[in-house]
């Protein structure tokens, strides 16, 4: 009985290193899938790591029916390595400082780029940034995109973020300075932060202006702009 109990011990323990090896001796993914979350051509800008979306594969291999997490860099875009396919796009509700998409469908196979058009709430336009020694004032405009009664949000509060490496927004700051409730003028928006000193010294920072939406936990952000203090 014991002999009969040790084979079959043996035997499962064959299948099991024979399942492992099968599985590892598969391909790795060859295709490469990418594209940004643009607004008309226009990346969006976002936090590092707020924005992730699913990929859903249309006929999973292995059985495995789980999703595929992608993660948006700041500047918008993103990248994954897939096996060839049929996936689905699908950016979960909530998540971004745009309206909720529909599933997108894609075929992946070789290298795919696809730009995700959303809408955003709102845009930072023009902005530009004047130094005077340690202290920097972003100027800008904003444009409010999404303007139906039934699906606009207000402003929450709109910031300037500087930070000495290029990871900067709303959590990633070296100082900032924000503005909330009532802007009176979204043609001519000015914030002004002191960067304080910095250890390791260095006078090459980087800045950012960012609008928290209300009732949106992702905030819109421009494009990382390198500024030199004085």
């Amino acid at each position: 009985m014991k002999l009969n109990r040790l084979l079959y011990i043996f035997y499962f323990i064959g299948l099991l290193s024979f399942a492992s090896c099968s599985f590892d001796n598969h391909d790795a993914p060859s295709c490469r899938f990418s594209g940004s979350l643009v607004y008309k051509g226009e990346p969006i800008g976002v936090g590092y790591n707020d924005i992730n979306f699913e990929l859903w594969e249309a006929n999973p291999k292995w059985d495995i029916k789980a999703a595929i997490m992608v993660a948006v860099a700041p500047e918008g875009s993103y990248s994954a390595e897939l096996f060839s396919g049929n996936y689905k796009v699908k950016i979960v509700k909530g998540q971004g400082p745009f309206l909720a998409l529909d599933t997108i469908p894609v075929q992946v196979n070789g290298t795919t780029k696809l730009d995700i058009e959303v809408t955003p709430f709102y845009m930072v336009r023009n902005p530009t940034y004047s130094i005077s020694g340690r202290t920097v004032t972003g100027n800008f405009k904003i444009e409010q995109i999404v303007t139906d009664a039934a699906l606009a949000k207000n402003i929450e509060s709109v910031g300037i973020y500087v930070n000495k490496t290029i990871f900067v927004d709303m959590t990633q700051n070296n100082v900032c300075s924000s503005k909330t409730g009532t802007i009176a003028d979204r043609n001519a928006v000015s914030l002004s932060v002191t960067v304080p000193s910095l250890l390791p010294v260095q006078n090459v920072v980087y800045a950012r202006i960012g609008i928290k939406i209300a009732g949106v936990e992702d905030p819109i952000y421009s494009p990382v702009q390198q500024v030199t203090l004085q």
